[in-house]
């Protein structure tokens, strides 16, 4: 058992919080938001996530997860403190580590006795050596401290999963103390460990992160050229993923990827290396591709109904994935105010991200099942690839559309069966 401080109760800091409770150690989290402590506290979950409430319950139950709004607190009672707080974007790309910062300071200013401060966020290179020095610097005496960075490839929707089975652990880890106690905590979960100095550990995630959205932008790419040519995109996918050096995932092509991990480290990564020195222009051109598949989408809206002006278009999904409420870069969201500039009127509807798109989307009517949203709709949009949506009766969502019109941004429908349903149906590189 270890005693462990988690700082952050977003996505990744609950879930890091909960699933090492679950694995036997003592864990307390801590959260700056009084509010979001005082409601999981009672077993109320500000986020959804497969099987987190039900871990989060259990663990606060045994009593080996507490939850706390004293940062102090933490850092008295713990060895190991994970930093999970947000690294948002800033206007110029680069990451705003303020809440990293103020963290540090305050964790250096209380400890008392040796701790490892282990950088969980998404971070850029260096911030490894700005912590230390500010630990240096603000600490009361020369107290023994190890830095760790241990980046996170977690997949919201499979964030607990992915947690107790990882391709790989990354530690990046500088001294033999620290390198053993982090060993010994990262146990019980079987995954190939991978020991790094500090640097490395922290291009490894941006670069993962990169090298996947590019992935994503390629077949984006290469969908188009489909279009143009009458060949299936999910064909010429299926038979590139076959190849070994290649693999399947993430060549789905589609409307263009969104969510808080993939636009924010790309924008970062180009960041880190313009100020390396190096002009990242291939992920410039990854950006660039991304942010076309949007206009593409909408061109294909236009297309189907001429004109966009006062048509009601109905959207189903609104989350940036499916299994999550996670609304931040949404390209749906992108893509409803696109629309809106253009004055359609929208109907929407999504199995869980309503409540937090009605804080960002103003003149929506949110509807609470997609054949509400079909009803007297001019077209039809799918932006989030749920299964509800795989499974509905396309009978039934003909019969309530004014027109049968799909624009289909994530293909979960065949080409050939919506035609012979009596749809016009409009996907991303399929004919």
């Amino acid at each position: 058992m270890q005693r462990i401080g988690v700082i952050g109760a977003g996505h990744v800091g609950l879930v890091t919080a909960a699933v090492f409770a679950d694995l036997g150690n003592k864990v307390i989290c801590q959260d700056s938001d009084y509010q979001k402590i005082k409601q999981l506290q009672k077993g109320i979950i500000p986020i959804y996530e497969l099987g987190l409430k039900e871990l989060v319950k259990k663990n606060l139950k045994a009593k080996r997860l507490n939850l706390t709004h004293s940062l102090p607190e933490v850092i008295n009672k713990s060895l190991i403190i994970f930093i999970c707080v947000g690294t948002p974007p800033r206007q110029d790309g680069s990451a705003d580590l303020s809440s990293v910062e103020n963290v540090v300071r305050r964790i250096a200013q209380s400890m008392k006795e040796y701790k490892i401060i282990v950088e969980k966020s998404t971070v850029p290179v260096e911030t490894g050596e700005q912590i230390q020095q500010t630990i240096r610097r603000y600490s009361r005496g020369k107290i023994d401290f190890s830095v760790v960075s241990n980046p996170e490839f977690l997949r919201e929707g499979q964030a607990i999963k992915d947690t107790l089975h990882p391709d790989r652990i990354i530690l990046g880890v500088e001294d033999k103390k620290a390198e053993k106690i982090m060993r010994a905590l990262f146990k019980p979960i079987k995954a190939p460990v991978v020991i790094t100095n500090i640097k490395t550990a922290e291009i490894i995630k941006h670069a993962s992160n990169s090298f996947l959205a590019n992935k994503i932008s390629f077949i984006n790419a290469v969908a188009q050229i489909c279009e143009c040519v009458g060949a299936d995109v999910v064909q010429v996918a299926q038979g590139m993923g076959l190849d070994k050096r290649i693999g399947g995932a993430f060549l789905d092509a589609g409307c263009g990827f969104g969510g808080f991990c993939f636009p924010k480290d790309l924008e970062a990564f180009i960041y880190i290396a313009k100020k390396a020195g190096y002009d990242f222009a291939l992920l410039k051109e990854v950006a660039r591709i991304n942010q076309g598949q949007k206009q593409l989408l909408v061109k294909k809206i236009e297309d189907s109904v001429w004109i966009i002006r006062d048509k009601t278009i109905g959207i189903l999904g609104l989350s940036f994935k499916p299994n999550t409420d996670d609304i931040r870069f949404s390209v749906a969201l992108d893509v409803i105010r696109m629309l809106q500039n253009e004055g359609a009127r929208i109907k929407a509807y999504d199995p869980q991200a309503i409540p937090k798109a009605k804080r960002e989307l103003k003149n929506i009517r949110f509807c609470q099942n997609p054949y509400e949203v079909a009803r007297n709709s001019d077209c039809l949009v799918i932006m989030t690839e749920w299964e509800e949506f795989r499974h509905l009766d396309l009978g039934r969502i003909k019969r309530l559309l004014r027109q049968p019109i799909i624009v289909d941004g994530r293909n979960i429908f065949q080409p050939k069966q919506m035609s012979k349903l009596g749809f016009i149906y409009k996907s991303i590189g399929r004919v």
